[in-house]
């Protein structure tokens, strides 16, 4: 397979000279290194390198050239290789107009020049983004294929595994496919779907563990005990995973489903620390389980915890296969299940154009047809910005009379800028109708009752969740919705299943039962944001350090 290119633009022969020094330095072992003294040259290369099939993964372009500034050839340039990263070079006057390219181009980064040493300013910033575009680069090499039907509730399921955990695949109709009629032909399989991978193997109808097991997922803990486990991959799970492994204990993350829990399938986050220009939830969950694997944490995808019990000093984690993982502490991250809607037609369409969340791969799938998102938070409105930039339209149907009241400001300026996105506001589905697919919504205003049918394929539905802690109860004192109370809340909702046996009072997170933390959204009464989460996650290992000084 060709190496793809990093493109460098400047007109300064000294600056570009520079610039291609530090770029083969570090990169030409795995990219091919091009460079150009004028957009205009630069773009002559790109089209060149379009007729001939190759891939760019990066842009490196300064702002201020003679006859094409360096936004106007990243817009030029998009057309040929949108996925590509773009990285601005700028002097300090420069960066109102680099700021502007965020919104006008999608800046992924901007960089003052000089920049040197490079090894501190330029190549982490550029080892991030060629991670991010390889985490979203389809190649052109035969890799995982999925044979099954656009509306079967079963190939969504095995689709969705794989795209919530970026694993690269082709999705092929069985039914319209002929490359697809000859896999299934050589496997002699009728049970859909059949999940074909590049070493050869064949699975029919494959669970999560399954196929987890067969792309390199771990799913078995390599020793039957650890210092701490942790139940659930989202961004408080993973952050006490990282800062837990970084201080040298030995950390199990245990997944049902996938890292990132609900903050991964969100298409863009803005408002994090950090990050000007945004990141996806599924980048943000990459990063962050790729930085605990480095300091050794375990991850466990496809792996459900079913039930936790507790032994004087030591506790057991009981898993869905039967087996178990012993450890000195617990740390409870395994946040929220997506509350399932009593609406005609939701059941039956559920994986066939009814979906609970949305990911890039399904947005896709609806490409110039009419969707309603079905939400009024940001996870919505963040849903409903990706899903339009496929879809015709999209209808964002809230029950309540405003989106100020639960999504960001910048949301809804957005969406409002939207052409091809219609908000509802004081609506609510009442019944979906279709023959094997979703064909229409009965959309009724919650104040008059009136009723309209709207024409629709697809519905993605975000209207919160509730705590996923049903492995706890008569474990830890829950309050009355399920949420798992920690430090002074404790006793505050009904006795706690046991008596707190110490002399001490329970940490700040720490559950009714000692050793037994909680971290994120599954905690009672608190603030529901990634960055919340990520700092209870890292906070909740003061606490677990503090109790294992003790036993």
């Amino acid at each position: 397979m060709p190496k793809p290119a990093i493109l460098a633009v400047d007109d300064d022969p000294q600056v570009l000279a520079a610039v291609r020094t530090d770029l083969r330095t570090k990169y030409a072992a795995d990219y091919r290194i091009v460079a150009a003294d004028s957009g205009g040259s630069a773009l002559e290369a790109v089209e060149q390198l379009h007729r001939r099939g190759g891939e760019v993964a990066l842009f490196l372009v300064d702002q201020r050239m003679p006859g094409m500034t360096g936004t106007e050839f990243l817009v030029a340039a998009a057309v040929h290789f949108p996925e590509a990263k773009k990285v601005l070079l700028t002097a300090y006057a420069d960066t109102t107009a680099a700021i502007q390219a965020i919104n006008k181009v999608g800046l992924d980064h901007y960089l003052m020049k000089p920049w040197h040493p490079p090894e501190d300013t330029l190549y982490p910033v550029l080892d991030d983004l060629l991670g991010d575009w390889w985490a979203g680069h389809r190649p052109a090499f035969e890799g995982i294929r999925v044979v099954g039907a656009r509306w079967s509730a079963a190939t969504h399921d095995a689709t969705d595994f794989l795209a919530r955990n970026q694993i690269p695949y082709r999705l092929l109709d069985a039914e319209r496919d002929e490359e697809a009629a000859a896999l299934l032909e050589a496997v002699q399989s009728v049970a859909l779907p059949v999940v074909f991978f590049p070493s050869g193997t064949a699975l029919a109808q494959p669970d999560a563990r399954a196929l987890a097991a067969e792309v390199g997922l771990q799913v078995t803990a390599s020793a039957p005990f650890f210092d701490v486990v942790v139940v659930g991959a989202g961004p408080a799970g993973l952050a006490a995973a990282v800062y837990g492994a970084s201080e040298g204990l030995r950390v199990a993350v245990i997944e049902q489903q996938a890292t990132g829990g609900q903050a991964g399938s969100s298409s863009r986050i803005e408002n994090y620390l950090g990050f000007p220009t945004g990141i996806s939830g599924s980048d943000l969950a990459r990063r962050a389980a790729a930085q605990a694997k480095r300091f050794g944490a375990e991850i466990l995808t496809a792996v459900e915890v079913t039930g936790i019990s507790v032994d004087d000093l030591s506790k057991s984690v009981t898993l869905d296969d039967g087996s178990e993982i012993r450890c000195k502490a617990i740390i409870i991250a395994s946040g929220m299940t997506v509350r399932r809607l009593d609406v005609a037609g939701y059941e039956k369409y559920t994986g066939a154009g009814v979906y609970y969340g949305a990911t890039l791969a399904e947005g896709a799938t609806f490409q110039g047809e009419n969707v309603i998102v079905v939400g009024g938070a940001n996870s919505a409105g963040q849903a409903a910005m990706m899903l339009s930039r496929f879809a015709d339209r999209v209808i964002l149907v809230v029950r309540g009379e405003s989106l100020e009241v639960k999504m960001s400001s910048y949301l809804i300026d957005q969406i409002a800028a939207t052409d091809n996105i219609e908000v509802a506001l004081g609506t609510q589905i009442a019944e979906v109708r279709g023959g094997e697919t979703v064909e229409q919504a009965v959309l009724r205003k919650t104040e008059t009752g009136a009723e309209t049918v709207r024409e629709v394929r697809g519905i993605f539905i975000f209207v919160g969740a509730v705590p996923h802690t049903d492995f706890l109860e008569g474990v830890v004192a829950l309050d009355d919705r399920g949420f798992v109370l920690t430090g002074p809340e404790i006793g505050q909702f009904g006795a706690p299943p046991t008596p707190w046996p110490l002399d001490r009072s329970p940490f700040l997170q720490e559950t009714s039962v000692p050793g037994i933390f909680a971290a994120g959204d599954v905690r009672h009464g608190v603030v529901r944001r990634v960055a919340s989460a990520v700092g209870q996650g890292s906070v909740c290992l003061s606490f677990v350090h503090r109790y294992l000084e003790t036993v």
